[in-house]
């Protein structure tokens, strides 16, 4: 029985898990660096540990750190948010070594998916369709060419032990590719422990689509819709949909049963995302994130379900809250993520947040730390806050998205609210009509 939660990570996301426990009656532990004594979930929390200095790697992603803020406060449970050490599988193993429950899926499948060979093959053993490509790591240049002339350039490389945008580069020709493999497997090296790389198709116009399901770690699942987000920016999200405005309700009905019968078959445990490539009425998976994703919030928007609720109810042992059948969806939702960045340059933009205010009103949330005199420290990711936007349908929701982001304000810093004031009035988004290239090209012929 989970009796007091700490919640392993930072910003806005730390905020937004502390508010359900809340909510449940849970007890909570925030824990924090030098640079973050003053954050928001700080402040609300129960109790409060201080693990350590500003670089994440010796506080957020310090495990002995963190287990001794367990021991310390008295916290039976772990909620590790996204990034950090959400996807990891050690850390996992640690906390269960520790007598203390995780609030995610097992070791065993954080393994299995973080691996992106590995999640391939599990991918086509449970009968997802996957993107041509290599089946194993690369062993060197002649191989890469052997299987790259076979499905043909242009090809994408990418770290094994990949995530977040990292780790990739576009191949159009032979001559590229071994200055590319070099390049990548330094890069995968360096970011993250690992240097081996596989091959992919490079799909020319596809729409990035993903499914999120939950599942008790019995075979008992659901899905909770997709999302679109294929407004990315280096590999990057910055505008989510649900639904997909790319899809007709047979292509949804599909890509979601898949993903569920996936997961039923995996007895995944938690919240998850399987994340898939979409052109011309194919769909290809390629990772799936074994945590809750940033931009979970349209699809409780959605669905109406709670999604870190639902993580404790599983890691409590009470299982699913509801079946498939009472999952109801209504309307349409947009996430944009606000960050703290130049939106021309995208240079990182810290600073002290003379004036902050939000917008209101019906359907729109705001998912932030921040506040007025709060100063956003230069050591972590940029992100300050997400606008979720939920309407009847797209087009209201596009009005209300519209209004929102002209009564948002953030003095003192450069933010990316400007961008969006722009993306919101283009045809192409108004339409619905982009893909994953599509940010790139209009960023690049912006003056």
């Amino acid at each position: 029985m989970i009796k007091k939660i700490l919640i392993a990570n930072r910003g806005e996301i730390a905020l937004r898990v502390l508010r359900t426990c809340k909510e449940l009656g849970i007890q909570t532990v925030a824990v924090h660096s030098t640079a973050d004594a003053h954050a928001m979930h700080v402040r609300l929390a129960d109790e409060s540990v201080c693990i350590g200095p500003p670089p994440a790697c010796d506080s957020y992603m310090n495990m002995n750190q963190i287990v001794e803020a367990c021991e310390i406060s008295g916290a039976n449970a772990v909620h590790p948010g996204y990034g950090f050490l959400s996807e990891n599988a050690q850390f996992a193993d640690v906390l269960e070594n520790n007598g203390m429950i995780f609030i995610g899926p097992t070791a065993a499948h954080i393994r299995i998916m973080g691996d992106k060979i590995e999640a391939k093959k599990t991918a086509q053993q449970l009968g997802i369709p996957i993107v041509p490509g290599s089946q194993e790591k690369i062993k060197d240049s002649i191989e890469a060419e052997t299987i790259a002339n076979k499905i043909g350039f242009p090809v994408i490389i990418k770290a094994a032990a990949g995530g977040g945008g990292r780790g990739m580069k576009i191949v159009r020709s032979a001559e590229e590719l071994p200055l590319a493999l070099s390049v990548t497997s330094s890069e995968a090296k360096s970011n993250f422990g690992d240097d081996a790389i596989y091959i992919e198709k490079y799909l020319e116009t596809p729409r990035h689509i993903e499914v999120q399901v939950i599942g008790d770690g019995r075979g008992n699942t659901l899905h909770l819709g997709e999302r679109d987000c294929s407004l990315q920016r280096r590999h990057q999200k910055i505008w989510e949909e649900a639904n997909s405005p790319g899809l007709n309700p047979e292509e949804r009905q599909t890509i979601c049963d898949i993903a569920s019968k996936a997961c039923a078959q995996l007895k995944y445990r938690g919240a998850g995302t399987f994340e898939f490539l979409y052109e011309k009425g194919n769909f290809y998976f390629i990772e799936m994130n074994t945590r809750l994703q940033v931009e979970h919030p349209i699809t409780e928007a959605i669905s109406g379900i709670d999604i870190v609720q639902e993580q404790i109810r599983i890691a409590s042992g009470y299982g699913l809250s509801l079946s498939q059948e009472k999952v109801r969806f209504s309307g349409h939702a947009i996430e944009c993520r606000i960050n703290a960045e130049d939106p021309v340059t995208f240079l990182p933009s810290p600073g002290l947040i003379t004036h902050f205010h939000t917008p209101g009103g019906l359907g729109v949330r705001i998912d932030s730390n921040v506040y007025s005199g709060y100063r956003i420290p230069p050591y972590y990711d940029s992100l300050i806050g997400k606008l979720i936007i939920h309407g009847r349908d797209r087009r209201e929701c596009m009005m209300r998205l519209k209004r929102s982001l002209s009564e948002f304000v953030v003095d003192g810093i450069n933010t990316t609210l400007p961008l969006f004031q722009h993306l919101v009035n283009h045809q192409d988004i108004i339409n619905g009509h982009y893909n994953i290239h599509w940010l790139e090209k209009y960023l690049s012929e912006k003056p």
